[in-house]
C-alpha cells in the first residue's frame, strides 16, 4: 500500500502541470454539463413501488386513480357561497383546471361537473339532474335551485364545506404530458397552479386554497431556492474560518476551489448519468463542499506544518500528500460506501440521494486529496500558522489526560451510562409524520395553512386511505360481499383517528331507501339480488366505488391527520379486521390512497433502518480493519460513533422529529462524515504506539498533528449547518440539527472517547 501510494504521489507531482490541466478540462466539461441539471420531482419517487401496499395501488391505479390529485378549495370571503360573483368565480377555477396540460379531465370535480347530480324521491319514483342546470344563471332564483339541489345532492361536506363557504374544485393527475408525451413535469404542475389559479383569479370576493403531491413539492422546490443562499452564507463562514485557521489567503482560496470543484463533477455526473436534482436532495451539495472542506483543512495543516520546517512548497505538498492519502482516502471510501448502502432503501428519493452524495463524496479524493496539494505546491508558503501557540500546547497536554488511565475509565463509564440513557430513549422513536400537514413544510406555510382550512371546513380531508375489497365477477351484487363491507366499513368508522368512511354498501344503503320513498327503515342492504342490482345500477363506475367488471370495490377511510401513530393505529386496526372477514372469494387488501401511500412509506423506512445501519457500520468496520490491520484501532473508531448515532436518535424525541425519508438518511450521512475525524487521529496515534509509545504520549503526538483541524473541522461545519435552522423548509431545519449535533459530537467523541478506549484497549501502554 505504501508503495502505491508512493507510485501515485511520484506521478502526481512529475507531470503537476498536466495533472492540473486535465482537471481543469474535466471541470469546465463538467461545469457545462451541470449547467443542464434541472430540477426533477416526481410522485412515484416519494414511494417504495415494490412494497405490498403499493403492488395493490398500482393494480388498480387505472379503475380507482392514484394518490397524486389536486384539491382546490375555493373559498367566499364574506358570507356563503351563494353570491353570483363566487359561481362565477367557481366556474373560472373549474375550467381553469380542466384545460391545465396534465391533470386527467375525466376526474375533474366540482359543483359545475355534469356527473355532479342530486336524487331525490317524488310520487313517480326517482327525480334528478345535474346540481347546476345547463340553464343557469347566478341571479337569486338560479342560486335558490342551486342550493336546493346541494342538499339534496348529499355533496355538503365534499364538494361544498360544512358551514357553505368554500366549495371544492378535485381532480387527479396523469403520468405523462398529453400534448408532449413526456413525463410529467411536477414543478411545472404546482407553478401553473400557482399563477393560473391563485395569481389570476384570487379577489375581493373569493380566495383560492391549493393542496396535493405536486403543490407541495412545488412549494418545497421553491423553499430550496433559499439553500442557494445558505450554500452561500457557508461558504462566506468557511472562507472566514479556513483563513483564521491558516493566515493565509492563498491556503483559503484553494481549499474553496477545490470544494467547489468538487461540488461541480458532482452536479455534471449527476447530468451525464440521466438524473435531476429533487428537491428533497438539494442539501447533498453542500453536505460535498463540507466533507471537502473538512479533508481539505487536514491538507492544509499538514503542508503548514511541513513548510515551517523549511522545506519548500513541492516538496511540503508531496509529503502531505503521502501522509494523508491513505487516512484520507479510506475515510472518504467509509464515506463512500457508507451512502451507497442507502440504495437498499426500496424509496427512489433516497436512492438517488445516496448516488448523489457517493458520487461527490468520491470526487472528493481526486479533487481535495490530489489536486489541493499539486495546486498548493506552485506557491511559497511563507505565512506562520495559527496553531503553533503556547495556548494550544496548554489545550492539547490538558487533553491529552483523556488517554491516561484514570480518566480513561470515568470516560468509559460515562459514556456507557449515556448510552445506555440514549438507547432507551431512542427506542420512543417514531417512524412517520409527528405533524399534521406536509411536514417537509414549517406548519406556517401556505401550504399547511390551505390543508388546515380544508380539514377544518369539510368533512373529507386530504388524509384518506383506500382498502381495495377484491372478489368474484359481480360481486358488487352479492349480498354477502356488500355484508362484509357495511362490517367492515362500521367497525373502521369506529377506530380512534378515522373521521368517516364512505363505500358501496354505503351508498346501496342509502339507494334502496330512496326506492322506498325514502323511509330511513329501507335503508339497508335487500337479500334480494334483483333489487341489489337496481339498487347497484344507480352508482356509476365513476364515483370510484366499484370498476366495470363489478368485483374490485375501495372502502374510502377518511382520517383526521397523517401522523404516525394515528396510520399505524389504522392500518393494525385493517388488517385485524381483514384477517375477520376475509372469506376464501372476498378478500381486504391494503392499501391506496395518499395515507395507504404513507404508510407503506413508513413501514418501508422502519425495515431499512436496522439494516441500513448494519451497512453503514460493515462498510466502516471492513475499511477500518483493512487500514488500520487491527481490531482494537477498528473499535476505538467505531464505539464512539455508535454511540452519537444513539444520541441522535434520542435528540429526534425529544425534539419531535420523526423517522421519515428526509431525516433516515441524515445518520448514514453523520456517521459517514463523523468517521473522518476518528481515523485521522487514529492513523497518526497507531504510528505512535508501534514505535513503544505510551497511549497519552501518542495521543499528545495525533493533537499536536491532527487537533486543531480536527476541532477547526467539526466547529465549522457545525456553523455551516446551523444556519439551516432559519430555512422555510422544515425538513431542511430538522436536518440541520441533526447535522450540527453530528459534527460536533462526533469530533467530541474523536478527541475525548476515542483516547480513552485507546487506554483500555492497549492495556499494557496505556498507563
Amino acid at each position: 500500500m505504501n508503495k502505491l501510494i508512493y507510485c501515485v504521489e511520484r506521478f502526481i507531482f512529475h507531470y503537476r502541470k498536466t495533472v492540473v490541466a486535465f482537471f481543469t478540462i474535466m471541470t469546465l466539461f463538467l461545469l457545462f454539463q451541470a449547467s443542464q441539471l434541472k430540477m426533477d420531482a416526481a410522485f412515484t419517487k416519494n414511494i417504495p413501488l415494490n412494497h405490498e401496499y403499493m403492488q395493490t395501488y398500482t393494480k388498480h391505479a387505472k379503475d380507482f386513480g392514484g394518490a397524486n390529485s389536486i384539491m382546490v378549495a375555493v373559498r367566499a370571503k364574506n358570507g356563503d357561497i351563494f353570491s353570483p360573483e363566487f359561481f362565477d368565480g367557481l366556474k373560472k377555477v373549474h375550467d381553469q383546471l380542466y384545460f391545465i396540460p396534465g391533470i386527467d379531465r375525466t376526474t375533474v370535480k366540482s359543483l359545475y361537473s355534469p356527473s355532479t347530480r342530486f336524487t331525490e324521491v317524488v310520487e313517480d319514483g326517482f327525480a334528478g339532474g345535474p346540481v347546476i342546470p345547463a340553464d343557469f344563471v347566478s341571479d337569486s332564483t338560479g342560486l335558490t335551485i342551486v342550493k336546493n339541489n346541494v342538499e339534496k345532492a348529499g355533496v355538503v361536506g365534499r364538494l361544498v364545506a360544512n358551514d357553505y363557504s368554500s366549495a371544492m374544485v378535485s381532480a387527479r393527475l396523469m403520468e405523462f404530458n398529453p400534448n408532449t408525451g413526456e413525463k410529467l413535469d411536477t414543478l411545472k404542475i404546482a407553478a401553473q397552479l400557482e399563477d393560473e389559479l391563485r395569481t389570476q383569479l384570487v379577489n375581493e370576493t373569493m380566495d383560492i386554497h391549493i393542496i396535493g403531491f405536486s403543490k407541495m413539492a412545488g412549494d418545497i422546490a421553491q423553499g430550496a431556492k433559499g439553500v442557494v443562499q445558505f450554500f452561500l452564507i457557508a461558504i462566506a463562514i468557511t472562507a472566514i474560518m479556513v483563513y483564521l485557521f491558516s493566515r493565509s489567503i492563498m491556503l483559503t482560496f484553494f481549499p474553496l476551489l477545490c470544494s467547489l470543484i468538487a461540488v461541480v463533477w458532482q452536479m455534471g455526473l449527476l447530468t451525464l448519468l440521466g438524473f435531476g436534482l429533487d428537491p428533497m436532495s438539494i442539501l447533498v451539495p453542500f453536505l460535498v463542499f463540507a466533507v471537502g472542506i473538512s479533508h481539505s483543512v487536514q491538507v492544509v495543516n499538514g503542508i503548514n506544518k511541513q513548510a515551517q520546517k523549511g522545506i519548500s512548497s513541492k516538496v511540503a505538498a508531496a509529503a502531505t500528500c503521502c501522509a494523508l492519502l491513505l487516512p484520507g482516502g479510506v475515510a472518504l471510501l467509509s464515506d463512500t460506501i457508507g451512502f451507497i448502502t442507502l440504495l437498499s432503501i426500496d424509496i427512489g428519493i433516497i436512492r438517488e440521494l445516496a448516488i448523489s452524495a457517493s458520487l461527490g463524496v468520491a470526487v472528493i479524493i481526486l479533487t481535495n486529496l490530489l489536486l489541493l496539494p499539486v495546486l498548493i505546491s506552485f506557491f511559497h508558503i511563507k505565512e506562520k500558522p495559527f496553531q503553533n501557540t503556547a495556548l494550544l500546547s496548554k489545550i492539547w497536554i490538558m487533553l491529552s489526560q483523556f488517554a491516561s488511565r484514570k480518566v480513561a475509565i470515568v470516560v468509559v463509564v460515562l459514556t456507557s451510562l449515556l448510552f445506555i440513557a440514549g438507547h432507551f430513549q431512542a427506542q420512543k422513536i417514531k417512524v412517520g409524520d409527528l405533524d399534521t400537514g406536509a411536514a417537509a413544510l414549517h406548519q406556517w406555510s401556505r401550504y399547511n395553512q390551505d390543508t388546515a382550512l380544508i380539514t377544518e371546513r369539510f368533512s373529507i380531508t386530504t388524509d384518506v386511505m383506500s382498502v381495495i375489497v377484491e372478489g368474484p365477477s359481480d360481486s358488487c351484487t352479492n349480498y354477502d360481499t356488500l355484508e362484509l363491507m357495511a362490517k367492515f366499513q362500521w367497525r373502521m368508522e369506529n377506530v380512534a383517528g378515522v373521521q368517516s368512511a364512505i363505500s358501496l354498501a354505503s351508498v346501496v344503503k342509502k339507494v334502496n331507501g330512496g326506492f322506498n320513498e325514502g323511509n330511513p327503515k329501507w335503508r339497508v342492504l335487500s337479500r334480494t339480488q334483483a333489487t341489489l342490482v337496481q339498487s347497484v345500477s344507480q352508482v356509476p363506475t365513476t364515483t370510484g366505488l366499484l370498476n366495470s367488471h363489478c368485483n374490485v370495490m375501495p372502502v374510502y377511510l377518511f382520517l383526521k391527520d397523517h401522523k404516525a401513530e394515528t396510520i399505524e393505529r389504522v392500518i393494525s386496526a385493517v388488517k385485524y379486521q381483514s384477517s375477520l372477514l376475509n372469506t376464501d372469494d372476498v378478500t381486504f387488501n391494503l392499501a391506496s390512497g395518499p395515507v395507504g401511500v404513507m404508510a407503506a412509506t413508513n413501514e418501508a423506512v422502519e425495515s431499512a433502518q436496522t439494516p441500513m445501519m448494519f451497512y453503514v457500520y460493515g462498510a466502516v468496520i471492513a475499511l477500518c480493519l483493512i487500514s488500520f490491520r487491527s481490531i482494537r484501532a477498528t473499535i476505538s473508531v467505531v464505539i464512539p460513533l455508535f454511540v452519537v448515532s444513539t444520541l441522535a436518535q434520542a435528540l429526534m424525541t425529544f425534539l419531535n422529529i420523526g423517522l421519515t425519508v428526509s431525516t433516515l438518511p441524515v445518520i448514514a450521512l453523520g456517521v459517514g462524515i463523523g468517521v473522518d475525524y476518528g481515523i485521522y487521529i487514529l492513523a497518526t496515534m497507531n504510528q505512535g504506539i508501534k514505535q513503544g509509545l505510551t497511549v497519552q504520549a501518542a495521543y499528545l503526538s495525533a493533537l499536536r498533528e491532527r487537533g486543531t483541524a480536527v476541532i477547526f473541522t467539526g466547529v465549522t461545519l457545525a456553523i455551516g449547518v446551523s444556519t439551516w435552522f432559519f430555512s422555510d423548509l422544515k425538513f431542511q431545519m430538522d436536518m440541520g440539527i441533526l447535522l450540527t449535533f453530528m459534527f460536533l459530537v462526533n469530533m467530541l467523541g474523536a478527541i475525548i472517547v476515542l483516547p480513552a478506549l485507546a487506554n483500555l484497549l492497549w492495556f499494557k501502554q496505556g498507563k
